[in-house]
């Protein structure tokens, strides 16, 4: 079993295990740095030492407390799609996870063209670049520079941060929250000991906050921010495409049909359970880690997987289509469950959205410059 794997087990412990006791205990011992790093951090912005950085142009956020899948990406999609139908000119800017693209600025996309693939930009960029023509997205480490390029050479009047809840450099208009509807913390416990990016404490930050995954039908105020204006995600399958010729095919192909699924996200489990919501017969199924770069061994044995259980169609994500781009061959064997974000109540989200960046400001803050923006 692989370190990311046995972590994970020990975050999702109901009941702690002797056998795993040693590994708690230098779990909690890893978390203490991490710990006093990011209470020294949120300190110094909560008293104005460090100064958010700011730009001519309204900023939404989309971020989230734990590491790990709760829609970020079909909610920036989301979002970017809503602002560029009421005629906003949004623009996204990303981190680039596991893209290998150095300079201060990436293009990925101008709007009309993918000008990156995902080995450089990473694979959700690219995923993101592909689901909202017309959206230019730009990678970096500094999203105050990012920011900078998307206002002044692609006339942004909005920008749209994708996971950037942590990223206090730059201030933000709207700060959207995502939570897991059963486990909105996890364990509890902060990174490496649980999936917690910053304390529960930090949920004061955001302006609202989106619950995904979970039945929906239990779901209590969240502790410490009852009055926080709250939605519901929904991940709704959208359509089935042919990933080697992008045909669309209805939803209804996968009622009843043996299926081999596989998939390299944060919740695969989530993608399994979409397949038989819609009817599919998963006779196999593989969990590849998150981001996980295919390999000419890992199509064999999908291929031998998919044979041995008498599977009629091979089905991934999106996002593990954008990382096979490499295996044309293998990519004309897969069908690919496209998904999408569904909030509601939508009126009333899409109005708060539109509330807040009718208030924008760009009054410049006191306290020290943070380079880091």
């Amino acid at each position: 079993m692989s370190v990311e794997a046995t972590v994970q087990r020990i975050w999702n412990e109901e009941r702690p295990e002797n056998r795993t006791a040693p590994l708690r205990a230098g779990l909690c011992f890893l978390s203490l740095p991490y710990c006093a790093a990011v209470a020294m951090k949120n300190r110094l912005y909560d008293r104005g030492i460090f100064r958010q950085a700011k730009l001519p142009c309204p900023i939404v956020s989309v971020g989230n407390l734990t590491v790990g899948g709760t829609g970020k990406t079909p909610t920036v999609i989301l979002l970017a799609n809503l602002l560029r139908e009421k005629g906003r000119r949004p623009v996204i800017l990303s981190r680039g996870y596991g893209g290998n693209a150095k300079a201060p600025v990436n293009i990925v996309s101008d709007g009309n063209r993918l000008l990156m693939g995902w080995r450089e930009a990473g694979d959700e960029p690219v995923l993101i670049a592909k689901s909202a023509p017309g959206v230019p997205v730009l990678t970096g480490p500094k999203r105050f520079l990012t920011g900078r390029v998307a206002v002044e050479h692609f006339g942004a009047d909005v920008l749209i941060l994708d996971d950037a809840f942590q990223h206090r450099a730059l201030f933000r208009n709207l700060d959207i929250l995502l939570v897991d509807a059963a486990l909105p913390f996890g364990n509890g416990f902060l990174l490496p000991r649980g999936p917690l990016r910053e304390p529960q404490g930090a949920l004061n930050r955001a302006h609202l906050v989106i619950r995904t995954g979970g039945s929906g039908e239990t779901e209590q105020p969240l502790p410490g921010a009852p009055s926080l204006p709250s939605f519901r995600g929904i991940h709704r399958p959208q359509g089935l495409v042919e990933a080697g010729t992008d045909r669309a095919l209805s939803l209804a192909e996968l009622q009843g049909k043996k299926v081999c699924a596989f998939s390299g996200i944060a919740s695969p489990e989530a993608f399994r359970e979409s397949l038989t919501a819609l009817g599919a017969a998963v006779v196999a199924f593989r969990a590849f880690p998150d981001h996980h770069p295919y390999g000419p061994s890992d199509l064999d044995a999908l291929r031998r997987l998919a044979g041995a259980s008498g599977a009629k169609r091979i089905v991934t994500t999106e996002k593990d289509g954008i990382r096979l781009a490499d295996f044309p061959v293998f990519l004309a064997e897969v069908s690919l469950l496209r998904i999408g974000m569904e909030i509601t109540p939508a009126e009333p989200f899409a109005e708060l959205i539109f509330a807040g960046l009718a208030g924008h400001s760009s009054r410049p803050s006191r306290g020290i410059c943070n380079h880091e923006a």
